[in-house]
Order: structure tokens, then sequence, then C-alpha cells
């Protein structure tokens, strides 16, 4: 990884992001809401699903692909219909540009900021968890050959978990800071799931979520009420909002790897829609007065999700080779903070 490079590039792309969010702020003011809108700001949307391609480090393509190609996106194309968080009237242009790029909830921006009645203890749990991030990749980089591939799987998924929530939280937090608003927890302790429905739907990555449902469940909900009627509406709405959360994982993977699908992700989800399905159609048609206790049905959830993962998603993380190429990319900063304390030592 040349980091030069692709600091440079980072710079360019943001750039590029903001004079393009710019435009289609402008565009809101003047442009009727609808198809004559969409196809305005159509540009932007091919745009910003070209420029992860010009990145080559996974961490800078991780957040560009998330943050711009997938949320800013979909953002922009319920802006184009009046819908979303960029709808909201009299939005400031310093606030479209975060709203855009980073996982705002519109709800909370109206609160006045106030600090947290213990913000000590908000520090110590990331400063927990960034601890633990750090020691569950050591031990996966040094130990993964030699260990049970199960146990070795568990060990990078927890990191997996960590790094995005860390990475979102940090993001909505600075944000935050500058607009002076109060934001919703990205992640809500996802391995207490009661059940698929309460794993996808109030716990995993919530920004995804609220933006998936009001693009892609929404719409079909609306459409599949006219068709099976209000009762089975939610079946068709919960199996095409996995599928394009899966064909957008898809496009993420094809950054890092720049290789064909193999598809084994696009299926995960659908697996998985699938099956929520099935826990949907089931609470529907059995009465069940009491449900099970959280101390049996948290740790079946995260299993599936585990079993899932370990099946499905594992194989296309070790193609594009994440770990690898993060402690790559890992050593090129260690080494340049070395250079630079060097620097400062001999000034």
């Amino acid at each position: 990884m040349e980091l030069k490079e692709e600091m440079s590039n980072l710079i360019k792309i943001s750039f590029y992001a903001y004079i393009s969010l710019g435009y289609c702020f402008f565009v809101g003011k003047i442009v009727p809401k609808g198809l004559p809108r969409l196809l305005t700001i159509l540009p932007v949307v091919i745009l910003f699903l070209t420029i992860p391609l010009s990145l080559t480090s996974v961490h800078s393509i991780g957040v560009v692909s998330f943050f711009i190609s997938w949320l800013a996106n979909f953002k922009l194309i319920l802006f184009a219909f009046e819908k979303g968080p960029l709808s909201q009237p009299s939005i400031p242009l310093l606030r479209f540009f975060a709203m855009a790029c980073f996982p705002i909830n519109i709800t909370q921006s109206k609160k006045p900021f106030s600090n947290p009645k213990n913000p000590n203890k908000g520090v110590l749990i990331y400063a927990t968890k960034g601890a633990l991030l750090a020691f569950f990749i050591r031990i996966y980089h040094n130990h993964h050959n030699v260990m049970n591939p199960m146990l070795a799987w568990i060990f990078f998924g927890l990191s997996i978990y960590l790094m995005l929530e860390l990475l979102v939280t940090l993001s909505a937090k600075t944000v935050s800071m500058f607009l002076r608003v109060e934001l919703d927890p990205q992640f809500d302790e996802p391995y207490l799931a009661t059940s698929l429905q309460d794993f996808w739907g109030r716990r995993w990555n919530v920004m995804v979520n609220r933006i998936l449902h009001p693009t892609i469940y929404d719409p079909i909900l609306n459409l599949s009420n006219r068709v099976v009627g209000r009762l089975w509406a939610p079946i068709p709405a919960i199996l095409t909002t996995f599928a394009v959360s899966g064909l957008m994982h898809e496009l993420i993977f094809f950054y890092f790897t720049r290789a064909w699908p193999t598809w084994e992700v696009m299926l995960f989800f659908c697996l998985h829609g699938v099956c929520l399905v099935v826990e949907v159609v089931i609470k529907k048609t059995v009465n069940v007065k009491r449900s099970l206790p959280r101390k049996l049905t948290a740790p079946l959830v995260v299993m599936f999700v585990l079993a899932t993962s370990y099946w499905l998603f594992l194989p296309e993380l070790m193609r594009c080779r994440m770990v690898d190429r993060a402690f790559e990319e890992y050593k090129v900063v260690s080494e340049l903070g070395k250079d630079v304390v060097r620097i400062f030592g001999i000034i």
C-alpha cells in the first residue's frame, strides 16, 4: 500500500463527494421531487458507486464503500422523492453533508446537545472494546493456523463486530460534536438478541435498517398489500430487503477483491431472510402466550449467526485477505509513526 497515494486519493474523493452533495443540495431546491429530481442526481449516484475503485486500502475501501456508495446513495434516492433524512425542512448545507455521509438519525437531530450523565462510563466501555478488538485480532493473526477453524472464526467474527461498532460509533460521535446533536447507538448489544427479527431489526447496524426500511421494505410492503393482503405482505418485503442488502454486500466485497462475486454473501442474506420469514410466519400462526427465556434464545441466535457466517461469509473474507491486508496497513502506519517520532526526537 502506497500511503501517500492512498491519502491523496482519499482527499480527492472527499472533495468530489462534497462538490457532488452540494450540487444535490441545490438541485433539491429547484427541481421538483420524483423522477425529474432522480434523473438529475443520478450522475452523482453513479459517481458514488465508482469512487471506491480508486482505493486499495481495506480500511479506506470499507469506510468509503459503506458510507458513500451505500448509505449516501440510498439517502440521495430517498431525497429525490422528498423522503429520508436529507429531506428535513430548512436543513443547512453542512448538516446535509454530514447526514448524507455519516450514520446520523434525523429524529435525534432536533434535540439540544447535552453532556451525558456519566461520560467516563462511555469512554471506559469503548476503551475496553478497543482493547478487546486488539486482543482478538492479535490472537487470530498469530494462532489461526493452529486453531480449530470454528474457534478461529469466533475470534475473527468478534473482531469484525467490534471493528464495525467502533468505526461507526467514532464517526457518529465526531459528527455529533461538530453539529451539536445527540445520536442513537448504531449497535444495540446484538449478542443479546432474542430472535432473528430482534437481531436484524433492532440491534445490528441500526442505521442500515433505517435506510433499507424506507427505500426497499416500505415500497415492497405497499405493493404487496394490494397483491397478497396486509397479513402476508411483510413476507415479500422482508425477502426483497435481505436480497438488496446481499447485493450491496457483494458490491462492497467486489471493491475489496476486484473479482467476480461468488454469491456466497448473497446466499447468506437470502438464507437469513428466509429464516426470518419462517420466524414471522410461526409468530403469526401459533399463538404463544409466553416467549422463551433470553438465556436460551440469545445463545441460539448468536450460534446461528456465527455458524451461517462461518459457512458463507468467511470464504469471502478469506478471498479478499482482509486480515493480512489490514496488518500490512497497520505495519505501514506504525513505521510512519516511528519515523515521525525520530524526526521530532532529532528536532
